[in-house]
């Protein structure tokens, strides 16, 4: 048994490793993490960008990687903490965006400002417990090459985002985009589509 399975099997080692990591009652890797293990852990990209006031909450226990001459803007936050984020080459995260893993973005896709992909799900089902203390449920999110979501959009846990498409700002996400599509609206439908006949984005 490997090192990380046997921590992970004992109840004790698992919550001092998790000390380790984390500090008490936060949600953030420590100091240490940060500068010590990440930068050796994680890949980024050639010519990557990631802005000063940017939260990068990747831990070294999940995947993270930033694809060459992308872009995490200002007051962005990353966090791979209850799953996988990929970021493909020359996409951007912009202001104020929050990506929570499991989480694949490809390549060439805009994300502008403020808006929430999120894999993750708390629990509600027992009313004798907060949901903040109900178990975690994930499901991936697939983003895919060349995908452009305007402002203010949130993009809900299992949904696949299909290539070129285009999500209108303000926008709620909660199931499957098809390709080559522009969406809109809560929840978000289709209102045209591409034909590749005639070379025209057609209403729906």
């Amino acid at each position: 048994m490997s090192l990380a399975n046997s921590i992970k099997a004992n109840p004790f080692l698992k919550k001092v490793a998790h000390w380790l990591l984390i500090p008490t009652n936060d949600f953030r890797p420590r100091l240490w993490i940060r500068l010590l293990v990440n930068p050796f852990k994680h890949k980024k990209g050639k010519g990557t960008i990631v802005r000063y006031s940017s939260r990068m909450d990747v831990f070294p226990f999940n995947p993270f990687s930033l694809g060459d001459y992308s872009v995490v803007e200002d007051f962005a936050t990353i966090n791979n903490g209850v799953g996988a984020v990929h970021i493909g080459k020359k996409s951007i995260v912009g202001l104020g965006c929050t990506v929570i893993g499991p989480v694949i973005i490809g390549d060439h896709v805009m994300l502008a400002q403020n808006i929430v992909v999120s894999g993750l799900n708390h629990g509600y089902e027992l009313i004798d417990v907060p949901p903040s203390e109900q178990k975690t449920v994930t499901n991936q999110i697939l983003i895919n090459d060349k995908v452009w979501i305007g402002a203010n959009c949130v993009i809900t846990a299992g949904v696949t985002i299909g290539e070129h498409a285009i999500v209108g700002a303000g926008s709620v996400v909660t199931k499957d985009i098809p390709p080559y599509t522009v969406s809109v609206g809560n929840p978000a439908r289709v209102v045209k589509k591409y034909n590749f006949d005639s070379a025209v984005w057609e209403k729906i």
